[in-house]
């Protein structure tokens, strides 16, 4: 699949039909890669926009060919993530729905590595093998030196922070709060994102800890903003909660869009189960991209 990055008119050989799911609130559309490989950047930011197009927290690309499904992650500005929890929990399904798996463990690959999914009965809880949290910084990538960065300092609004910095195949800075104030994750979630020190940028979470088993988050994502929920952003947050010795093995993650359970080994292996469901399925009209201002 190849994006193109000026808007140009394309010639729609494919009926462009979108599968809208939502994990949490974390909305999706999932479409086929010979549908996305006809849009521009500027065509994908028009489709998410949620007044001028159908709205959405990105695209999940359908690559279909091979053995083992691939997916591609488009964000809302057109830039490409390497995994998204919440949008492997979304395509488990939606390959469920196709009747391409059964409840039965599959692969997907992603650029952020290969995973495994289970679609439990009923077909609303999907479980994930995310992989290993590395906390390595030269893993996100960030501009830090050392194995690890478990309380790098940050100055934001004229105040001083501590950051863990994970890897969960895509690039995580976990900052810990007494109380978790989702104002603040709104207004500095994207200057923590955009930090010299993340050459790729970065997701954000921020995480007050309830109890050893309970963690309050709130979610900043590289190239999305603010969402209310996330699922590689809980295993972020929980495995460096962890790391720091501050929960156990298994903790429910709390967001505003609800709850994901995410268990760990003494290795880091991380497992997600959550809720995903299926919205409507959308034909978008060419009219969409026609441009009132010109």
């Amino acid at each position: 699949m190849k994006i193109v990055d000026d808007f140009q008119e394309l010639p729609m050989e494919n009926p462009l039909t979108f599968h809208r799911y939502h994990g949490l609130g974390n909305d999706y559309l999932v479409c086929h890669h010979s549908v996305a490989a006809q849009l521009t950047n500027q065509q994908i930011q028009r489709i998410c926009d949620r007044h001028y197009g159908i709205g959405s927290d990105g695209l999940l690309v359908d690559g279909d060919d091979g053995d083992i499904p691939t997916l591609r992650i488009i964000n809302p500005d057109g830039s490409e993530a390497e995994k998204s929890g919440n949008g492997l929990r979304i395509y488990a399904r939606y390959l469920f729905d196709c009747g391409r798996v059964a409840h039965t463990p599959f692969k997907v690959n992603t650029l952020g590595g290969q995973v495994s999914c289970l679609v439990e009965e009923g077909a609303h809880q999907v479980v994930v093998d995310m992989g290993e949290a590395r906390f390595n910084p030269a893993a996100l990538p960030a501009l830090v030196e050392g194995t690890e960065a478990l309380a790098l300092p940050l100055m934001l609004g004229g105040k001083s922070w501590q950051a863990t910095l994970v890897s969960m195949g895509n690039p995580h800075c976990v900052i810990r709060v007494e109380k978790l104030d989702l104002e603040q994750v709104r207004q500095l979630g994207g200057q923590v994102e955009t930090l010299p020190l993340f050459p790729r940028r970065t997701n954000v979470q921020f995480v007050e800890v309830v109890d050893r088993n309970n963690i309050n988050i709130g979610i900043w994502e590289r190239g999305a903003g603010y969402t209310l929920a996330s699922g590689s952003s809980s295993c972020a947050a929980a495995s460096a909660m962890y790391k720091l010795g501050l929960v156990d093995e298994q903790v429910t993650v709390h967001m505003p869009g609800g709850q994901l359970t995410i268990t760990l080994n003494k290795d880091f292996q991380v497992r997600m189960r959550g809720p995903v469901q299926k919205v409507a399925t959308i034909q978008l009209d060419n009219d969409c991209f026609f441009d009132m201002h010109s």
